[in-house]
């Protein structure tokens, strides 16, 4: 039986396969991963995939379905020990903008987690649209500020630039760093607010910052100005990039500084091992990567990343068919 770790109000939530679920699981997502074309951005797959997210295992549902309504003070939920694969995994992909187009055992447990969360999206300027992304380290690539490097990622909002950001960023990983320490930066903005004063509040709640593209999506214009911090001023999301978004007057970069410490003060560190998948709530919870050496002999970190929206009608403008890739 699945069992969380923690109450539902604590930080983070922890839910962890039990062996009879786990086979339960995989056995769905092989017959998921057999379906059809074996696409993952087929729409027929995907289709199916919606409705075979309705039987993953019931205790797995109800955590997603108390997350969905709730994401607690850590806006992170983990779910661990998920099937994989019956066959060793193949080497770890090292080409700029790899994507995982094929059908396999890992894309498809990726797919169903995230389409019980809400439904799943890409971004056509990023990774060419595809649906589950690799974030590996690339060869060259070191020292970016982006899912190919392998230098300490600033904190983040994902894609905080674009007015349609994922809801929910996903994040399955399929192999860990050689050392084990690779480890994924999580803070919230819940947390982060009893650090800081009502003053530095106020000035992030004014629309005096811009945010630049990511390389990711080829860089470009910054946005229109626009507040850190929008929404409740109670229970607020946040709206920040601290690579990529400054302030316009000093007042707003002092204030950006003092949220930047506050971040860094309430962060945690979680290092994501083989068949773990953890979930950020992309609106009160920012994310970033600490360090790690590669070596590039096919044994190297290696995620699945998957985008989430609640609202999908919203973004139905900008979806061409009514497909799941935004342009």
């Amino acid at each position: 039986m699945a069992t969380t770790a923690q109450a539902p109000r604590t930080r983070f939530l922890d839910i962890t396969l039990g062996e009879t679920e786990r086979e339960a699981f995989a056995r769905l997502a092989a017959a998921l991963a057999g379906t059809g074309s074996r696409q993952v951005d087929d729409l027929a797959w995907l289709e199916h995939a919606r409705t075979l997210s309705s039987s993953i295992p019931a205790a797995v549902r109800e955590e997603i379905r108390r997350f969905r309504h709730d994401p607690g003070p850590g806006g992170l939920m983990t779910v661990r020990n998920l099937p994989l694969s019956g066959a060793e995994l193949p080497d770890t992909p090292t080409e700029r903008g790899s994507v995982e187009r094929t059908a396999t055992v890992p894309a498809a447990v990726a797919v169903l987690l995230s389409l019980h969360l809400g439904e799943i999206a890409a971004f056509r300027e990023e990774k060419y649209g595809a649906l589950v992304q690799n974030v590996v380290p690339v060869p060259g690539r070191e020292t970016e500020q982006s899912n190919a490097g392998s230098i300490p990622l600033d904190l983040h909002v994902e894609n905080a630039f674009h007015p349609n950001r994922p809801d929910y960023v996903g994040l399955l990983c399929l192999r860990g760093d050689h050392s084990g320490r690779a480890g994924t930066l999580v803070s919230s903005i819940r947390e982060a607010v009893r650090l800081i004063s009502d003053e530095v509040l106020e000035e992030l709640r004014r629309p005096v910052f811009v945010t630049e593209p990511p390389p990711s999506f080829g860089g470009g214009d910054s946005t229109p100005v626009h507040a850190v911090l929008e929404g409740d001023p109670e229970d607020p999301n946040v709206r920040v990039d601290f690579h990529a978004t400054r302030a316009l007057d000093d007042t707003g970069k002092a204030a950006l500084e003092r949220l930047r410490d506050a971040f860094l003060d309430v962060a945690s560190e979680l290092v994501l091992r083989s068949g773990e998948m953890a979930f950020v709530d992309n609106r009160l919870a920012i994310h970033g990567r600490t360090a790690f050496t590669p070596r590039y002999d096919g044994r190297d970190r290696w995620l699945h990343r998957t985008f989430v929206h609640l609202d999908h009608r919203r973004t139905r403008v900008h979806r061409p068919g009514g497909g799941p890739v935004l342009s």
